[in-house]
């Protein structure tokens, strides 16, 4: 069986005195595309990066379809992520196995040194590397990684576990902010939060059964290309 695993008043005044400029809005354009996930604990918007381009296209294409309406967040680990896209769980009954719903393809991996698994952080589920040696990401499967602040000591203990080397930002982050250092390079880290992680947050406290599916479904109701 396939298991696919892995952010008032004063804005509108501050925006009426000081209009953006289109230096700026090239700037956001530049970096990417925004997609708003409605689910019923809040919205979620995402910023899809252009410089993985394969997996932004597909995510663009899959929410202008409809692909993620309806769709629930299946896979729940608090301080660590949130996982959905499965086609299988629209329909889904209560406590039916999730996680092996696939579209028929794969996209192939876009790792880029940039991008990393902050908290945050959109990523795409993969099938194990025992079946996927290219790490292939699901076509529809993602994850939005909440993770663990960590000390300098647990990163040094991992570099030399695990083989990984963590340059000077991603020290800061993963020592501030948070994540899951260990992550990286294992999976397409495509795009972040920008908007409502407090909601991410109230998702990945929610109770979970053994297979870490939530007991109370989470549905996106609606995901939206913004801009």
């Amino acid at each position: 069986m396939k298991k696919f695993t892995f952010a008032p008043f004063f804005l509108f005044l501050s925006l009426f005195l000081f209009p953006q400029s289109a230096d700026s809005q090239n700037k956001t354009e530049a970096k990417g595309t925004r997609v708003a996930l409605e689910t019923n604990y809040g919205k979620i918007v995402v910023l899809l990066y252009n410089d993985t381009p394969k997996h932004r296209d597909n995510f663009l294409k899959l929410v202008k379809n409809g692909t993620y309406d309806g769709l629930l967040f299946h896979r729940v680990i608090r301080n660590f992520m949130i996982q959905g896209g499965d086609p299988d769980s629209r329909t889904a009954k209560a406590g039916q196995p999730l996680g092996s719903g696939t579209l028929g393809y794969t996209i192939p991996a876009e790792f880029r040194a940039n991008h990393f698994h902050k908290k945050g952080a959109l990523c795409a589920a993969r099938q194990g590397d025992n079946v996927n040696p290219k790490r292939e990401s699901s076509a529809s499967q993602f994850y939005i990684v909440q993770g663990n602040v960590w000390n300098i000591q647990q990163l040094n203990m991992m570099e030399q576990q695990m083989g990984k080397h963590f340059t000077a930002e991603q020290r800061k982050v993963y020592t501030t902010l948070g994540g899951t250092p260990h992550l990286d390079g294992e999976y397409t880290v495509f795009g972040e939060v920008v908007e409502g992680m407090e909601v991410v947050d109230r998702i990945a406290s929610v109770s979970c059964d053994r297979m870490d599916r939530p007991i109370e479904d989470v549905r996106i109701k609606k995901a939206t290309v913004i801009d």
